[in-house]
C-alpha cells in the first residue's frame, strides 16, 4: 500500500474550497430524513472517542462545526455539512457526513442494532457517496470493531481511506510501526484506498493532504 500524499496540485484548490462557505445542513436519525442526493458525499467513520469531531473541526477550520463529547456513543445520527455552498438554496460542492461513532461498550444492544441498520443501509444505498474515511487511533491501531466497519465497506463496495488520528500522541518510532501494521492490514481489504493518511488535529498534521484526498475523491 502506497503512503504517498495526495497529488500536490490538489493541495491549493482543496485549501481554497475548505476556506469557503461551510455549514451544518441537518441530522438524519433514519434514511427517510436524508438530504436530497444532489451533491457528492464523503463519510467519516470511527470508533467512539477516536477524535472524529476534532478532526472535522480542524479540517474545516471551524471550532464548533462538529460537537465534541466525552460521552462515547452520544452521536447516533448522520450529520450532514455542506462545503462550498453557493447562494442560499444552492447545491454545495460536496457534503461531509459525520457517522455515529461505533464500538461503545456500554451502549444498549437495541441502540447498537439500530446503528448497524442505519449505517449499513446508508452505505449500501447512497449513490452519491464517493468515499468513506475510516479513522483509526494511532495509539491503538486497528481493532476488531474497526475491522467490522472496514468489512462492511468492502461488502458495500464503498472505497475508503484509512486515516490515523492523534499521531502527535505517540513517539515517532511507534507511529512508524503502527503505520506499517495498519497499511499491511488495509491491503487485505478490497475497498481500501491505496494511500494511508496520518493526522493530528492538535498539531494540524496531515490536514492539507486530507483535504486534497477529499477533493480527489469527488472529481
Amino acid at each position: 500500500m502506497s503512503e504517498e500524499p495526495a497529488e500536490d496540485d490538489l493541495i491549493e484548490p482543496a485549501r481554497r474550497l475548505f476556506a469557503g462557505p461551510i455549514g451544518f445542513l441537518k441530522s438524519a436519525p433514519g434514511l427517510q430524513f436524508l438530504p436530497e442526493p444532489d451533491a457528492p458525499e464523503i463519510a467519516f467513520a470511527g470508533r467512539s472517542n477516536v477524535g472524529k469531531s476534532s478532526l472535522l473541526n480542524k479540517l474545516t477550520n471551524r471550532n464548533g462545526l462538529a460537537r465534541t463529547s466525552n460521552t462515547p456513543g452520544r452521536t447516533q445520527e448522520l450529520n450532514f455539512f455542506d462545503v462550498g455552498a453557493g447562494e442560499e438554496g444552492g447545491v454545495p460542492v460536496l457534503r461531509l457526513v459525520d457517522m455515529p461513532g461505533y464500538g461503545f461498550a456500554k451502549a444498549p444492544k437495541e441502540l447498537v442494532r439500530k446503528w448497524r441498520h442505519l449505517i449499513n443501509d446508508y452505505l449500501r444505498g447512497r449513490a452519491v457517496l464517493r468515499r468513506a474515511l475510516v479513522l483509526i487511533d494511532s495509539r491503538h491501531g486497528i481493532k476488531d470493531v474497526d475491522r467490522e466497519i472496514m468489512t462492511m465497506l468492502d461488502k458495500a463496495a464503498v472505497t475508503y481511506h484509512v486515516v490515523l488520528t492523534k499521531a502527535d500522541k505517540i513517539k515517532a518510532s511507534e507511529l512508524m510501526a503502527v503505520r506499517e501494521r495498519t497499511a499491511a492490514e488495509a491491503r487485505t481489504h478490497v475497498a481500501a484506498h491505496p494511500s494511508l493518511l496520518v493526522t493530528s488535529s492538535e498539531k494540524d498534521l496531515g490536514m492539507a493532504e486530507l483535504r486534497a484526498a477529499i477533493l480527489e475523491a469527488i472529481r
